[in-house]
């Protein structure tokens, strides 16, 4: 277990989990902390918190201050100039015949350093983009490839179901998702119906999966001709919450069957 506490960033509705390195913070304080994007001010919205290692990224980051009115200030003036940033960094990518989309850019607290995100479809040279830059902002330049469902985890955005995207929220990571767990759930394969706003499959697809093969193991497999007391037939269909199957006998009617596989032991036809 693991003392954290959550914060929160701009344009981010997912919670961090950091170590309040023995500093009394309250909900909604503003503080400093130290991410993998240097230093960033981050808004308070947990109070002390015990957590598995199972729902933190290791190592844990601690919070190095709570911020101060300059701090504050400084954000402010870095926030504005990271969008005047962006659109130059826009400008002098069509004038290379770069083909980029710029997601975000920010400046560390320090301006250490400026980080601009962006997608493409192929590998990028970007190396004289990022000497042009680094001339104007005299600072380091970090110029990041990342896939649609990074963009969508950055960007944020309400799924299929009308809440807020799940990589947006609380994934830490994303879940390896395939095509099969989809067939396991007997959901429809249009892309329109599985795929989220990223264009991949949907995160959500893992979450019930294993309760759906857990769930199966009681059923006949679909295919399977079976003979019980007065019924006779294939099974065509599986209703997993109804706990039911449909049978297809042998003049091409069909008759939905309540479930008592793992009971009555079907005596299959073989």
């Amino acid at each position: 277990m693991y003392e954290v506490i959550g914060i929160s960033f701009t344009n981010s509705n997912r919670v961090y989990y950091f170590s309040p390195n023995d500093i009394i913070v309250e909900k909604k304080d503003k503080v400093i902390v130290e991410t993998e994007r240097g230093m960033q001010i981050g808004t308070v919205i947990t109070g002390l918190i015990n957590l598995d290692k199972e729902k933190v990224v290791l190592p844990i980051k601690t919070v190095l201050r709570k911020a101060t009115e300059e701090d504050l200030k400084k954000q402010e003036e870095n926030d504005k100039l990271s969008l005047i940033a962006l659109d130059n960094a826009k400008k002098i990518a069509k004038k290379l015949n770069l083909e980029m989309n710029f997601t975000s850019c920010s400046f560390t607290l320090d301006k250490n350093q400026l980080i601009f995100n962006f997608t493409a479809d192929d590998r990028i040279d970007f190396r004289e983009l990022a000497k042009k830059l680094a001339g104007i902002y005299k600072t380091r330049i970090e110029l990041r490839q990342i896939g649609v469902r990074d963009k969508a985890k950055e960007i944020g955005g309400l799924g299929p179901c009308g809440r807020f995207l799940c990589c947006n929220t609380f994934l830490n990571d994303f879940n390896s998702v395939s095509i099969n767990m989809a067939k396991n759930q007997y959901l429809s394969l249009s892309p329109s119906k599985i795929n989220g706003i990223c264009g991949r499959l949907l995160c959500c697809l893992k979450y019930e999966d294993d309760t759906y093969t857990e769930m199966k193991k009681n059923f006949p497999p679909i295919g399977t001709k079976i003979k019980n007391k007065n019924i006779e037939g294939k099974v065509i269909s599986h209703n997993l919450l109804k706990n039911t199957f449909t049978i297809e006998k042998a003049d091409k009617t069909q008759e939905e069957v309540e479930n008592n596989y793992e009971n009555n032991k079907w005596f299959i036809k073989l």
